[in-house]
């Protein structure tokens, strides 16, 4: 009888592991339409469904968490839908104007720009606290039991912690605030390291988020000249050893160490934008502004030069890396198209069409089983 069980056992395992083995990554590309508040649904090359009516899509954004899929509008709401079926499951209001959002294990923080506020939600968004700041709230992360935001209007950043860590409903209340530079605007996380960039000074803001210890770092470009003003850090690379910063009115990237120590500057075509690290970042896209608008470079992040010039028939807003195959998707406006470059032999792949000025790409990857 024994044998026999473990026979059963044996093949289930065999079955489950066969199974899994049959189970493949499907990209399925979301593409924020700006000004028809839509989002265009793009599946093995082809633009193939839209969700419509999806609120002020101007600098809209999507995350993923699992099969789970958060969006977040200009103008204060945030959506849940499945990214599956690619229905809306709810949506909340939680201000006239939202810039950023984090997904937590047990729900959603969103910092708002108008009323002053954090909103912290569950994860089906039904209101769990409003914390008022008093405050434009900017450079919202997540460190384990604690969400970390800048408060534009009052130079700080605040830590929140959660008193009910692990627990169905969390409790955040203020756990630390730090005196920062001029008027923050915007910040990123690396590992336990948060980093917050200053509009009016010259110099970023480093918390250890362990220690909670803050340190100012001036930046330096070449011959020791400040960076004049910090660009958003969503422009910013990080790769292991290096740093890679769109340098602010200057034909320049800037590269650093990973102590931000000042390397050497990389000039490129235009004034450049948004630096996009390549999944195994070994490759870095630029994009640029002005009369460059319309191309994208690519360059070696070993050699530091450029490799690859592209120039589209509009302006480029977004590009996004696959992680799943040798693509690079590019957003391009004014033309009403999605580019793709093949990535492996530096071609432009395809021009995927009946996407209305596109801005910003989230990739959603999807485990299906394998056919073949």
């Amino acid at each position: 009888m024994k044998r026999i069980i473990l026979g059963m056992l044996t093949c289930a395992t065999l079955t489950t592991t066969l199974f899994a083995g049959n189970l493949t990554v499907k990209e399925k590309v979301f593409v924020v339409e700006r000004e028809s508040e839509s989002l265009a649904i793009i599946e093995d090359g082809l633009t193939k469904r839209y969700m419509k009516k999806m609120h002020n899509m101007n600098h809209g954004i999507i995350k993923f968490d699992g099969d789970d899929a958060y969006l977040i509008s200009r103008d204060g709401y945030v959506v849940h839908f499945d990214p599956k079926s690619e229905k809306v499951l709810n949506e909340y209001k939680t201000s006239k104007s939202a810039i950023g959002f984090v997904i937590g294990t047990n729900y959603v923080a969103v910092a708002n720009y108008d009323d002053k506020s954090v909103d912290i939600l569950t994860r089906d968004l039904k209101p769990i606290d409003k914390i008022k700041t008093g405050s434009k709230n900017v450079g919202i992360k997540i460190y384990k039991d604690m969400i970390i935001f800048a408060q534009m209007d009052n130079d700080k950043v605040t830590i929140l912690k959660d008193k009910n860590f692990g627990k169905a409903t969390p409790k955040f209340e203020v756990f630390k605030e730090f005196k920062v530079g001029e008027m923050p605007f915007d910040a990123m996380i690396k590992d336990n390291t948060y980093i917050v960039g200053f509009f009016l000074t010259k110099a970023f803001g480093v918390i250890d988020l362990d220690t909670m210890k803050f340190n100012e770092i001036a930046v330096t470009a070449k011959d020791n000249k400040p960076v004049l003003k910090v660009p958003h850090f969503g422009f910013w690379s990080l790769s292991d050893d290096k740093t890679f910063i769109p340098a602010v009115g200057d034909n320049a990237v800037m590269v650093y160490d990973k102590n931000f120590k000042f390397i050497k500057n990389i000039e490129v075509q235009g004034l450049p934008v948004f630096t996009a690290l390549s999944p195994d970042k070994k490759y870095l896209a630029v994009t640029f502004s002005g009369k460059d608008f319309p191309t994208i470079q690519i360059i070696d992040t070993k050699t530091l030069k450029i490799m690859k010039t592209f120039t589209f028939k509009g302006k480029v807003l977004h590009l996004r890396w696959s992680n799943v195959d040798e693509s690079l998707y590019v957003s391009v406006n004014d033309a009403n198209q999605v580019n793709v470059i093949n990535t492996k032999e530096w071609f432009l792949e395809r021009e995927i069409f009946q996407v209305k000025h596109p801005s910003g790409i989230f990739i959603y990857e999807q485990k299906v089983e394998d056919k073949k």
